[in-house]
């Protein structure tokens, strides 16, 4: 084990308790007031027990994604994780590890065993928590992106209902911009929910789509062409003039396709191809 290493390790082991003190206090100061919750005091010393490890294991910064560091990396993950999750951002977060350099210099300064060793010790200090700060960073930012692509799935999902109407039909009203991704999970939704429910007709409304070009109406007629494949028949609703007329423009080809311009229309027409009627009660 080096030498400064040894040092270093031997004194977070010594001075476990008031590094993590002291680290607290130095992370409320550089926050702007923000205390160590229960939480992260327990990720605190997991990390101060992670990193003594580390260096006991001959670790030094230099391999910091080697199996010595592999403990702390977990340590730090979660910390990344949670602090992701809860909305810190990600320079108070790294911040707070940064935090831990001051209580590290201070107790070596207290330490007054090996003077000339003190530079040497000190840059590993540095080194070694420049690189859990570097390595914090990049697992929050990690953390974002998934949960960033976890909420967008989830919002994809809740934008693209399929609901049952009754025996046999289907509606799937589109509101906004239809690309390849929704498109995709349009499709795989709705042919689940026909084999689920064992419906003949779907109704897919696209009043709230603002605009139909060709890669949307591809994907329409992609659809429509797995419904028929299913054994089931489709009505396309929410036709304006303005998309009658980019349709034709385009010369896409919909005369198979039944096609309303409204949902009402698509809804009267649902309701004779199955055979169901609508009949007006006398109000008493």
């Amino acid at each position: 084990m080096r030498p400064e290493n040894q040092r270093l390790a031997d004194l977070l082991h010594a001075e476990a308790e008031n590094l993590a003190d002291s680290w607290a206090t130095e992370y409320q100061s550089l926050s702007g007031g923000r205390g160590c919750t229960g939480t992260l005091a327990r990720e605190q010393r997991s990390i101060l027990r992670s990193l003594q490890a580390a260096l006991h294991a001959n670790g030094d910064a230099g391999g910091f994604e080697q199996a010595p560091f592999a403990e702390l990396r977990e340590a730090l993950a979660d910390l990344s994780a949670s602090r992701a999750a809860q909305g810190e951002t990600a320079d108070v977060t790294s911040g707070f590890v940064l935090a831990l350099k001051r209580p590290i210099f201070e107790a070596l300064q207290r330490d007054r065993s090996n003077l000339e060793a003190q530079i040497e010790v000190i840059w590993a200090a540095s080194a070694i928590v420049d690189r859990m700060a570097q390595w914090t960073m990049s697992t929050y930012q990690r953390s974002r992106e998934d949960m960033i692509r976890r909420q967008q799935q989830e919002l994809l999902e809740l934008s693209t209902p399929v609901i049952k109407l009754w025996e046999g039909v289907l509606a799937v009203p589109l509101i906004g911009t239809l690309d390849s991704s929704r498109a995709q999970l349009v499709l795989e939704t709705l042919l689940q929910r026909i084999v689920e429910t064992g419906s003949t007709l779907a109704i897919i409304d696209i009043t709230g789509v603002p605009t139909v070009d060709t890669l949307v109406a591809q994907h329409l007629l992609k659809t429509v062409t797995a419904i028929r494949l299913m054994g089931a028949e489709s009505i396309i609703s929410g036709i304006r003039p303005q998309i009658a007329q980019t349709i034709v423009h385009l010369g896409i080809d919909l005369q198979d396709i039944v096609t309303k311009a409204t949902l009402a229309d698509a809804l009267a027409t649902a309701m004779r191809l199955t055979g169901h009627t609508v009949s007006r009660q006398p109000v008493p």
